[in-house]
């Protein structure tokens, strides 16, 4: 099946901690069924100091499921399932069914 949220997406988080909160997918873990998006979901973590990098406690985020997002509607912003089609050319492309506008394309 193809992969309905990818990097780079923006997508909205429909459950926990954040629910409502959007931001930009950073990772996808396929394998695992969850993906990384930047300012959701963040845990603080203890950092030991190595050559590179400071001591102290960072905050970083965690991985949420997939299940729990949902891509953002290029025309609104607000959570919409999405499709697929081919173009003319043969191309495949997802579409937001909220709006019918292109996500990638």
């Amino acid at each position: 099946m193809a992969a309905k949220i990818k990097k780079g997406d923006r997508v909205v988080v429909l459950a926990g901690k954040d629910k409502g909160r959007s931001g930009e997918v950073l990772k996808v873990l396929p394998s695992e069924g969850r993906a990384l998006v930047q300012g959701i979901n963040m845990v603080k973590r203890h950092q030991r100091q190595t050559q590179t990098q400071e001591s102290g406690i960072i905050s970083k985020e965690a991985p949420i499921a997939l299940s729990n997002l949902a891509v953002a509607d290029p025309k609104d912003g607000q959570a919409t399932r999405v499709g697929f089609k081919t173009l003319e050319d043969g191309s495949k492309v997802r579409f937001a069914k909220r709006s019918g506008d292109l996500i990638d394309g």
